[in-house]
């Protein structure tokens, strides 16, 4: 993946992407197969945490999952064995310039990238030509501006708002979720498809409050505390009080709603 990635790469940092993946694999990927033989790119893997996923619900496909980071790599290669996977194989590359052939792929997959790069149209016309005719792309983000809870706070607002900035600055895009119709199809591909995947926490539902309000999203925020009140954002009073009501929605009267948007499209 080539972009800046405003979460930084700690081990902790992969220990939240690994919650995410684990807790929202139904909802993100459930409809996301691939035939046996299928060659399929998945562009920014990461630390692997969406690569598991991928290889499991398509054991028989042919997975080539790159990233730009050595470190990330090799946590994802672990990862990968550590599940006994055997249909993946791991290289770098940057996805604005990968030497494979034109056609070489029958499906792409990018999950959580495109937010981190400063020119996301263009990662997706580079990658266009490695389909072949009518083969798939699949592109997964979320938006932070589709975040609300209770009870409300205007601190968390502003401690969510503080990590929207900073991606801002670092050339991303922490709300491109609703920005992925016209970004796929402005890329050049057709039969675009995107549908909205809403997470809705409450109480009666422990396993979410705790893997995405609290475990996922929040720690996410929680994250950049440091960079947010250094940079004068928040003061770490306020900042403390926002992430507190933050976790404060995972509560036993709290309640917590995120939309993930997920494209399909075709060459």
């Amino acid at each position: 993946m080539n972009g800046n990635y405003v979460h930084g790469y700690t081990g902790r940092e992969a220990e939240r992407l690994r919650d995410q993946a684990e807790t929202l694999t139904g909802l993100l990927h459930g409809d996301t197969r691939y035939p046996a033989g299928s060659r399929v790119l998945e562009a920014g893997c990461g630390t692997g945490a969406q690569t598991v996923i991928l290889a499991r619900n398509s054991p028989e496909a042919r997975i080539t999952s790159v990233d730009i980071s050595e470190a990330s790599l090799g946590e994802a290669e672990r990862r990968v064995l550590a599940e006994g996977i055997t249909n993946v194989t791991f290289e770098a590359g940057d996805i604005f310039a990968l030497p494979y052939e034109p056609g070489s792929f029958d499906h792409i997959f990018l999950c959580f990238v495109l937010e981190h790069l400063a020119d996301p149209r263009r990662a997706l016309e580079r990658l266009r030509p490695l389909l072949r005719e009518g083969g798939t792309i699949t592109a997964i983000e979320g938006d932070h501006g589709s975040a609300f809870f209770h009870p409300d706070s205007d601190y968390a607002r502003r401690a969510i708002g503080c990590l929207v900035d900073l991606q801002r600055e670092m050339g991303g895009n922490a709300l491109i979720g609703r920005e992925l119709y016209p970004l796929v199809t402005g890329s050049g591909y057709r039969d675009v498809r995107v549908s909205p995947r809403m997470v809705y926490v409450d109480a009666s539902r422990p396993d979410l409050a705790r893997g995405f309000t609290r475990l996922t999203f929040t720690a996410m925020v929680e994250g950049v505390g440091d960079d947010a009140v250094g940079r004068g954002m928040m003061s770490r009073e306020d900042w403390e009080r926002g992430v507190t009501d933050l976790y404060r929605t995972a509560g036993s009267d709290g309640v917590f709603c995120y939309t993930f948007f997920k494209a399909t499209g075709r060459r």
